[in-house]
């Protein structure tokens, strides 16, 4: 769960969003709506969902160890080596 105050605001308005992208797909597939609509729409809603994954992550992570985006001087962070320790712990989720 996000820690700061303004992160947990941020994951209840992206849960919000969500549940309406859910509701719209009900509607849709009640509807009988064409299939390549509703693939978009599910897209969407995986979308909006890997995002808020990302989000509660990052804050996690940055509560676990106490750093914040402000304390790393942006000439200090490795995009590549950033990248590969992301996708150590993505791996490992996905075990």
């Amino acid at each position: 769960m996000p820690h700061s105050l303004e992160d947990k605001r941020r994951a209840v308005m992206r849960l919000r969003r969500i549940k309406g992208q859910v509701q719209a797909l009900e509607r849709a597939v009640e509807e009988g709506t064409d299939c390549s609509l509703l693939l978009q729409q599910i897209a969407a809603l995986r979308g909006a969902a890997n995002g808020l994954m990302a989000e509660v992550l990052d804050s996690h992570l940055r509560e676990l160890f106490g750093t914040s985006k402000e304390d790393v001087p942006r000439a200090v962070v490795d995009p590549d080596a950033e990248i590969e320790s992301l996708m150590k712990i993505l791996r490992t989720y996905l075990k």
